[in-house]
Order: C-alpha cells, then structure tokens, then sequence
C-alpha cells in the first residue's frame, strides 16, 4: 500500500489531479468531504463550532459562507475552528485508510497537508503548480461549477495569506506536478508518477504498458508514513 497526498494552494487543481489517479484504480480520501461531514447537523465537530462561532449557526444549521467569513479574517481564529475539526479528521482519515489497506495505492486529497501536519501520514507528497493569475481565475465568482460558489478578489488573497506559500509547498513537495498548461498534459504527469511507484500486475491497479520507471530499493526508503 502506497499513500500519497496531494496538495496545492488555492486553486492550482489539487482535486482535478487527484481524481486523475482515480482512472488508476487509486482509492480517493477526500479531506474536504470528512471536514463537511464532521460538520454536518450531526457531525462530531458541530456542537464545539458552535459553541465558539455562534454567529456561524442558522437555524441550527452551519451556514459555512458566515463561517468562513468569521475564520479566514485572521490566522488567531482559523486556529480555532482548525483546532476542533484537525484531530476528528485525522482520526476519520486514518480510518478510511485502514478500510483500504489491501488496495496498492490510496491518493490523500488535503488542501493543508503540510499546514495540519498529515504529511507525516503519507509516503510521499504531491503539490500541485499553477500560476497565480490562474488560481485567482479558478476561484473567482462565475467561473466555478454549478453548485459552488466563486470567491471575491479581495477574499482569495485574505484566505491564500493564511496558508503556507505555494513557493514553499513546492520545496517540500516530493513530487511537483505543473497544472498550467492543458489536462492533457497533466494527465500526462500523473501517469508518469504512477507508473514510477506501482508495476503493473499489482492488484487491483490498472497500471499501463509503457512503465517510465519503478521504486527501487533506495527510493522505497524515503518514505516518510510513520506507523
């Protein structure tokens, strides 16, 4: 079992990447889906967020727009909701990686791997490159799919300022996948990287005829996953 997670900044297309290692026959651990479940009217999570952001709360309910507005003013208070949700994510995480321990390969899709620390979880970590004007171009109002709201300018600064510098994600990356250009070109990089780390024939990968490389010996030694 391999697991990688995937990050980026704001906008450069970590989740887009991730679900490319899916045609793979990877297994998808989406860190947003556990946080909004944790969340939910009878998440773990929801009565302490209430408690500590009660303008956050509508008739019972989280309204995550008042949420976020409250938590991405400043680093002081996105600690706070950061503190209560992180350890219950971990915790389901690490479950949902232990349902999947027979498949070969698991893709961890977290937008603050190296800012909760989960890096530490992983084999090795992928961060996702984009250029600046595209992340504001991705995010911004009108221009996101149907179902998800877009973000003022003023609003992707403040939040891309709270996370650690896409600049110093990419030095910590192990692998760097260049998301500027076409899908197809990133599609082009993912199957490179999974041919690098799983031999066709593994079970349940789907692997492809052309192999770019495999884990040698001294490779399968910097991973990082602690037990």
């Amino acid at each position: 079992m391999l697991i990688v997670g995937v990050t980026g900044g704001l906008g450069t297309g970590k989740t887009t990447v991730a679900a490319m290692f899916k045609r793979h026959g990877a297994r998808i651990i989406d860190a947003d889906a556990v946080t909004r479940g944790l969340l939910a009217p009878k998440g773990k999570c929801i009565k302490r967020v209430a408690k500590i952001f009660p303008r956050a709360i509508l008739n019972s309910t989280l309204n995550r727009q008042a949420l976020a507005s409250i938590v991405f003013q400043n680093s002081h208070t996105l600690k706070k909701l950061t503190d209560i949700v992180f350890p219950q994510a971990l915790k389901e995480i690490q479950r949902q990686i232990s349902l999947y321990r027979n498949k070969p390969l698991i893709i961890l899709d977290v937008p603050l791997l190296f800012e909760s620390g989960w890096e530490k979880i992983v084999d090795t970590t992928v961060v996702v490159k984009a250029s600046r004007g595209q992340q504001f171009q991705r995010l911004k109002k009108g221009h996101l799919p149907a179902g998800r709201q877009g973000l003022s300018r003023a609003d992707i600064t403040r939040r891309l300022r709270l996370q650690i510098p896409l600049s110093e994600k990419l030095r910590r990356a192990d692998i760097v996948i260049d998301n500027r250009g076409t899908l197809k070109e990133t599609r082009q990089q993912v199957d490179a990287v999974v041919d690098r780390f799983l031999p066709a024939g593994r079970q349940g990968f789907k692997g492809r005829k052309n192999k770019t490389g495999e884990w040698n010996d001294q490779d399968r030694n910097k991973g990082k996953r602690r037990p």
